[in-house]
């Protein structure tokens, strides 16, 4: 079962100091999940970014990808999969105007349909059509790489490459990425005690665990952990690991602990579709607990197909799931069908996390936040960028998402 924290009580604060002073904002971009509504200050002059995918010119002049391998503090194991350390893509997308993003493609076993060895040449393939094609509108590149890196196959380097030419263009207008969208490793309950008295310290009051590999041992955890941190909420998350049995007999024994979870995410396999439905609505109706889905929610398709049978109360957007512009559609069709939205991540550093906790602000859309992946790693290689101090994220920079990496120090193939 992985440990991993997160504040009901933290807070977000963006600002741009060419624009306004900056203000305290209480949605809630903690370590790994967050429970609460996101606002922003609001500016003077707002950017849709639809209307820039129409207006704004895009020349590339530079693009690559190189490989991101950063060690993790541990294992980091779920129900799918264990990942020894973090072999991820980064992306560095320089303009004709001197203007340089930064994007970062995860990569999770079992969960990415790519791995490193498959996800370099895609990303090479599609920076090489960058460089050579002329100077389109933001619209029509994103297009060009939509088709270079179709569907869930290439989701994860599409997102990538996605996210460094966005955070280019808004290097290039000079303001805050945000304003363009106007766990721990299984363990046992000894080191889940642990863990959890140490993020009580730290100030989080609210845990999201990973289950499913063994209930009997799920629930050993859970009970040590109350015994740490007796106030704290949970969020559970089984990465696909029970069936839908398993899934409901979790949920009976929190309640004969007295604990509710504030969330419980994707509880079955991800083509299990009438399991997710079943689980989803006796925790609603028996315990008052939200469902999310996830790895069941991959497609625009998904989410209509969730919607119609009303399959889940809350959808997990991840940007190396659908890309960049495949969330922001994904995100149009839950909000419209009166679904709860959540943010996560797969295994990436504060690159990738910084954009979406960009996107995250600018929408101001998300209840559940969980983007604290970065918490996972032994070092930090990316340099400036968002600061975080416990449970507080601070977005302070002025243009793009702020980070980026002493790209001579990253590794070539």
């Amino acid at each position: 079962m992985a440990l991993l924290g997160l504040s009901l009580h933290s807070q977000f604060l963006c600002s741009n100091p060419t624009i306004s002073k900056p203000r305290p904002v209480r949605p809630i971009l903690p370590t790994r999940f967050a429970v609460a509504k996101m606002a922003v200050a609001t500016p003077t002059t707002t950017f849709g970014f639809k209307n820039l995918m129409e207006t704004f010119a895009v020349d590339v002049q530079r693009a690559e990808g190189r490989p991101l391998n950063v060690p993790l503090t541990a294992p980091f194991t779920i129900a799918s999969s264990r990942l020894e350390r973090v072999e991820n893509v980064a992306i560095r997308i320089e303009l004709k105007n001197g203007c340089v993003g930064w994007g970062e493609a995860p990569i999770l076993p079992f969960v990415t349909a790519e791995n490193q060895a498959t996800a370099l040449p895609k990303a090479a393939e599609v920076c090489e059509v960058l460089r050579r094609s002329p100077a389109k509108t933001l619209g029509m590149v994103l297009g060009e790489i939509g088709v270079a890196l179709p569907g869930h196959e290439f989701a994860s380097v599409r997102a990538g490459v996605e996210m460094a030419l966005i955070d280019a263009v808004a290097n290039s207008m000079g303001i805050p990425l945000w304003r363009l969208f106007g766990g721990i490793p299984i363990v046992s309950p000894a080191d889940a005690a642990e863990l959890a008295a140490k993020y009580r310290k730290q100030g989080f009051k609210t845990l999201k665990l990973k289950v499913g590999k063994n209930l009997n041992a799920d629930i050993e955890v859970l009970q040590a952990i109350r015994v740490a941190h007796p106030d704290c909420l949970f969020i559970l998350d089984a990465n696909e690991g029970y069936t839908s049995k398993e899934a409901i007999e979790v949920l009976e024994k929190l309640h004969e602990m007295g604990v509710t979870p504030v969330l419980f995410e994707q509880p079955v396999h991800r083509d299990d579709w009438e399991g997710l439905g079943h689980v989803s609505n006796v925790a609603r109706i028996k315990y008052g607990v939200s469902v999310a889905a996830d790895e069941s929610c991959r497609s625009l398709a998904d989410v209509k197909k969730i919607v119609e049978g009303k399959l889940a109360n809350v959808i997990n957007i991840k940007l190396a799931k659908v890309g960049v512009l495949g969330a922001l559609e994904i995100i149009d069709a839950a909000r419209a069908a009166g679904l709860t939205l959540m943010i996560g991540g797969m295994v990436e550093t504060r690159l990738a996390m910084g954009f979406a906790g960009h996107l995250a602000a600018g929408l101001g859309c998300f209840k559940f936040i969980d983007l604290d992946t970065p918490l996972l790693l032994s070092e930090d290689p990316v340099q400036e960028g968002y600061e975080v101090s416990g449970a507080v994220y601070k977005f302070t920079n002025a243009r793009g998402h702020g980070g980026f990496l002493h790209w001579d120090n990253v590794a070539y193939v």
